[in-house]
């Protein structure tokens, strides 16, 4: 049977062979596998610099210091960090995110919402994109904390966090970014776009799954709790043995991405424009998100008539998702598109298609050329 297509590289990414190559020599006996907290010895003072040399890669491509780069085990682990840490004290606060965050940081919300926490949710527009606007008219005196993602991991839809971030550092707001689908997808400077926080994930970005890192700038206004205890860590923001190949290969990844951006995009752009002209001839089919403020590499499409669990069990040569991957267990429509304004009907025929580095136009045409069959098919036997 033919290979399936790979169309979800929203919710992982391969690794990039060069990264792999660089991985392993951090792992076995002949390369350098110290513990990087061992300062004793020289098996400890190469990891060390390893894990240094990593830490900046990261930082180059987000135009950060290295010194406000805090290693932690995933996006998810660093959107915690990030909330939970702001918020050590519940009294006398208030939180702004909305409605169609990712998982990890509407549940950690949710979690301290349950606590006593004063949250505002704010609701995007059908495009799917918070407005600076809103999170002005829901600021508070006691507002400590805006958390919102850089690109959503259903929509691609892009926030314009300049604007928000300018506002809120002119009022003494601390900013939270998720990045986990903007690093490498599009161009992020915390110097043009002023934030506090920042969430990274290795695997999205052609690295190594289980290790990601939280920008942390480097103010006295600037101050976490930390989640993690036992050995002071990461200037005691984040305890526990560094896993050196990890962060080796998250870096790697990231100086890859910062060599390969522009090209890449434009890559994606006509892969993109590809796609959805070889669906042009399949009537009732719906871009769901905003149009031009997006990444190039994330489409999401309702097709009437069909709903999407059928259609992907149809598409078995095309490998994508009718949502984010950490919610892809549930059957019920996913909770980002009714927070846009769907109804329950088009949410359950949407299905999200994501491209990426090894993508090829062939590839593409079959795609398109897949969901007209099972499509047409689907609809004449409904």
């Amino acid at each position: 049977m033919k290979k399936p297509v790979y169309l979800d590289y929203a919710a992982t990414t391969p690794v990039d062979p060069a990264v792999a190559d660089e991985m392993v020599k951090y792992l076995t006996p002949d390369g350098v596998f110290g513990n990087p907290a061992s300062r004793s010895h020289g098996f400890g003072w190469q990891a060390e610099a390893a894990v240094e040399s990593a830490r900046g890669q990261v930082a180059s491509l987000i135009h950060a210091d290295p010194r406000e780069i805090v290693w932690t085990s995933g996006a998810t682990e660093s959107d915690n960090l990030a909330i939970k840490g702001a918020f050590a004290d519940l009294e006398n606060a208030h939180l702004i995110t909305s409605t169609v965050e990712h998982k990890a940081v509407v549940d950690t919300c949710k979690w301290l919402e349950a606590r006593g926490l004063d949250i505002t949710w704010l609701t995007p527009g059908r495009d799917g994109i918070v407005q600076p606007k809103q999170v002005f008219e829901a600021l508070k005196p006691e507002t400590r904390l805006v958390s919102l993602m850089l690109v959503n991991n259903e929509l691609g839809c892009v926030t314009d966090v300049a604007t928000i971030g300018a506002g809120l550092r002119e009022r003494g707001v601390l900013f939270h970014v998720d990045a986990a689908q903007a690093a490498g997808k599009t161009p992020v400077d915390v110097t043009a776009m002023p934030m506090d926080l920042m969430s990274l994930s290795g695997h999205k970005v052609y690295g190594p799954k289980g290790v990601g890192a939280l920008y942390v700038r480097r103010s006295p206004d600037v101050r976490i709790e930390a989640q993690i205890h036992g050995g002071g860590h990461e200037r005691g923001m984040r305890s526990g043995t560094l896993p050196t190949h990890q962060i080796v290969g998250m870096g790697k990844a990231f100086a890859l991405a910062e060599s390969c951006l522009d090209t890449e995009i434009d890559q994606l752009e006509t892969l993109r424009a590809s796609f959805l002209e070889g669906l042009k001839g399949l009537e009732g089919v719906t871009l769901n998100g905003s149009e031009t403020n997006r990444v190039p590499g994330i489409i999401n499409l309702s097709f009437d008539g069909v709903d999407s669990e059928s259609l992907m069990l149809g598409l078995r040569n095309l490998a994508v998702s009718s949502g984010s991957a950490c919610a892809s267990a549930t059957v019920e429509p996913s909770y980002v598109l009714r927070g846009i304004g769907l109804s329950d009907e088009r949410a359950h025929r949407a299905l999200r298609f994501s491209m990426g580095r090894y993508t090829t136009a062939e590839e593409m045409a079959f795609a398109s050329a897949e969901i007209i069959e099972v499509v047409t098919r689907l609809r004449a036997v409904r």
